[in-house]
């Protein structure tokens, strides 16, 4: 259930790789993380469930993720409805129809998973930011913090019926350094001393900090309550920290500063018009275009990341460091997936 999908977008986003960007749906110029993982397991990229038209095939997998969800359920002010709890229902409904339609025979099997892909496959999440930068709005660091309980106990409940449903191998991405993104250092960071070494907003990444110590104990939990499941815990905070401190060490001239923006530096953000929009702003027609070379920075249009930052991220997490359980040479459950 990692985020990325569900919207129609304008260029330049996709256009790095998916051409015409319409049939990619990702807020990135290219792929995002979910897609570098999949081309590690020599699987194809996966259709959105909401992805409907067209006769995709979920054969090798399904993506119920969506662009701005929260593991909270959605309330009237919220991006987007699909919240965490309607995701895993979308799951269960969409289990259920694939055995329906399997048992019936004909043709189908063409297009859907087998019965066994359901308790052998790799349940990913990555969701939880959102809740985090979106409470910062109305809330404080405080507030915030004595809420982190709250959000991963809806988290458990999900991973809880997914389990109870024959779910067995669980792969939880933790939350990103929120307190970099060029949204947040140019909302929340006009006082320099709310930043910290790197220009990231401190409190931001408090916050997520404490929400991953939180999310790797209930992580330890599972393992030892579903002795039969295998639960990976990684540290996806520590990989884009660690880009973001020494961005240039790996090639990339902007760590903080989006790629598709409007304002130019240093961050080239202004929250009145995002990537690929043409608005009016004080009398005159602007658009805030992509810049020249993607490859060069980190953030894409200051909330998301590049294809080339995801590129980094993705080879970092197959390095299996970055897991508990760590794990070498290969992804667990690979084999198992090649079916």
């Amino acid at each position: 259930m990692t985020a990325g999908r569900g919207w129609q977008l304008p260029l330049p986003y996709g256009q790095t790789y998916f051409k015409p960007p319409s049939s990619s749906g990702r807020f990135s110029d290219g792929r995002l993380l979910i897609d570098f993982l999949m081309n590690a397991m020599e699987l194809p990229f996966l259709n959105a469930y909401l992805d409907s038209v067209g006769l995709p095939s979920f054969k090798k997998g399904c993506n119920f993720a969506a662009a701005g969800s929260t593991i909270l359920p959605a309330t009237a002010t919220s991006i987007c409805p699909f919240s965490f709890g309607i995701q895993v229902n979308q799951f269960l409904r969409f289990k259920a129809r694939v055995l329906e339609l399997l048992a019936k025979g004909k043709n189908f099997s063409k297009y859907l998973p087998t019965e066994d892909f359901f308790s052998k496959g790799l349940y990913m999440f990555d969701i939880g930011q959102n809740d985090l930068a979106g409470a910062f709005y109305s809330k404080t660091l405080d507030q915030i913090l004595a809420s982190i309980p709250t959000i991963l106990a809806e988290f458990e409940t999900g991973i809880k019926k997914l389990y109870d449903q024959g779910g067995r191998n669980f792969w939880i991405h933790n939350t990103a350094p929120l307190g970099c993104l060029t949204q947040n250092v140019a909302k929340f960071g006009t006082n320099p001393s709310r930043l910290d070494e790197r220009g990231c907003v401190s409190s931001h990444n408090e916050a997520a900090k404490l929400f991953n110590l939180q999310l790797h104990a209930l992580t330890k939990k599972l393992q030892g309550q579903y002795t039969d499941a295998n639960v990976v815990y990684v540290d996806i905070f520590s990989i884009k920290y660690e880009l973001i401190s020494n961005y240039s060490r790996y090639g990339f001239e902007q760590a903080i500063m989006a790629c598709c923006g409007y304002g130019g530096p240093p961050l080239n953000y202004d929250s009145q018009i995002t990537c690929g929009q043409t608005k009016t702003l004080n009398g005159t027609s602007v658009t805030a275009k992509g810049c020249s070379d993607s490859t060069d920075y980190v953030s894409w249009d200051g909330i998301h990341y590049t294809e080339a930052a995801n590129q980094f991220v993705s080879s970092k997490i197959l390095t299996g460091k970055y897991s508990d359980p760590p794990f070498s040479d290969k992804m667990p459950f690979l084999l198992k997936l090649k079916f």
